[in-house]
């Protein structure tokens, strides 16, 4: 008998839960376009997105999902023929560095596989040695939701410096933001990327793009930027429509002006970058227990480079899926897939699942995820070890 009926949960690594807040701040008749409390609104968004970035610079909104971000940092740095070096943790790392190619960038991948960080000491080797200064940009990302492996941005940025190199340093934020400290002016990072999906608690449909000075200057450089992508107006509009390249997404915006009350005034930043770490403690101290028993284990074995917001585990084919079967059909809770951890069409990849604990999530939420997959072990007879629920609890109950 399925116990699935009543309200579902949604514990995959975005679009992540919405807050009731944010979806009744959207339930509203179209406001007037031109003037008024709308443009006034907007104005006043633009810091609080610059106090999530840690940022004093410009940020360019599209109605766009991280795609379109990636797609828009590319086409304001990097012209046809250029070079860009880019560090992949995962499949996102892979396909920020697709779309730069299918624009014509020529490509360079340090591929650090899909259970470790960037290395850094290979990447200062890799730019020291080009000499004639041929990478314009460095690309990576701060988490990558496939893996689930954080890396060291602020370590990344050292290892540019260190090997004098003049390129842009481009970071994918989009499942990190809000969830993982991140710093982007003290870290040097001269372009960040980031959607409403995930830790901003926004239906997808808005995109963001960070940038500093330097990457102004680059944008200054480049001799064609096509008008919706080109994100000069955006960052500086003389008319309201500018900030969107023409109709504003109204209700995408007041649903993320009412995510941003949450996040910056109300929880605070670093407040909620200590919620996402104890719950994301929480649910390792159960995987581990579970594993002391049987095949799960988490994709990242050490928890200093772990995501705060997305934990990749593998189960072994096909135990991943049967679980995530389970407990959609059984439970109402939809766990992530294994995303790019084994090749298309290989058995292989029915051994992965991975649980999304970003944005709009507190300890209840946790709980209850980590209970209804108990539950589904059990039902189905995959081996695991005893004392998972009460391992988290007791992170929980630490305050």
């Amino acid at each position: 008998m399925p116990l699935s009926h009543g309200r579902p949960y949604l514990a995959i690594p975005g679009p992540s839960v919405m807050p009731d807040r944010v979806l009744q701040a959207m339930h509203r008749p179209a406001p007037n376009i031109y003037a008024g409390a709308l443009v006034d609104m907007v104005d006043g968004m633009v810091p609080d997105l610059r106090a999530v970035a840690r940022t004093r610079h410009n940020v360019a909104i599209y109605i766009a999902n991280g795609h379109g971000a990636w797609e828009a940092a590319v086409a304001n740095t990097l012209a046809r023929g250029d070079k860009a070096l880019v560090l992949a943790t995962g499949r996102f790392g892979h396909g920020w560095a697709e779309i730069a190619q299918r624009m014509g960038v020529e490509v360079e991948i340090l591929d650090f596989g899909k259970r470790a960080p960037v290395d850094v000491t290979r990447v200062e080797e890799r730019l020291a040695a080009d000499k004639a200064h041929e990478f314009k940009a460095v690309l990576t990302v701060q988490t990558d939701t496939s893996t689930s492996v954080r890396n060291d941005v602020a370590a990344i940025r050292a290892a540019i410096d260190r090997a004098g190199h003049p390129a842009l340093y481009m970071v994918d934020c989009i499942a990190s933001l809000g969830c993982d400290r991140f710093e982007m002016d003290d870290w040097g990072v001269d372009v960040m990327v980031t959607g409403s999906q995930k830790g901003l608690m926004t239906p997808p449909g808005l995109g963001f793009v960070f940038f500093n000075d330097k990457a102004a200057e680059a944008r200054a450089g480049m001799d064609l930027v096509s008008q919706y992508w080109d994100w000069t107006p955006r960052a500086n509009p003389q008319e309201f429509y500018q900030y969107f390249g023409g109709t504003a997404p109204t209700h995408h915006l007041y649903g993320l002006r009412e995510a941003l009350n949450m996040l910056v005034h109300e929880e605070g930043l670093e407040a909620a970058w200590a919620r996402h770490a104890r719950l994301s403690q929480a649910i390792w101290a159960a995987l581990e227990a579970w594993g002391q028993g049987g095949p799960m284990e988490m994709n990242i074995a050490e928890p200093s480079i772990r995501s705060h917001s997305v934990t990749a585990v593998r189960l072994g084919a096909p135990n991943g899926t049967a679980l995530r079967d389970w407990l959609s059909e059984k439970a109402g809770v939809t766990l992530g897939i294994g995303l790019g951890m084994a090749p298309p069409g290989d058995p292989a990849w029915h051994g992965f699942f991975r649980i999304g604990h970003m944005g709009h999530v507190n300890a209840h939420m946790v709980l209850g995820v980590l209970g209804t997959i108990e539950a589904g072990l059990e039902a189905l007879g995959i081996p695991h070890g005893p004392g998972a629920l009460e391992a988290a609890a007791a992170v929980v109950a630490k305050g």
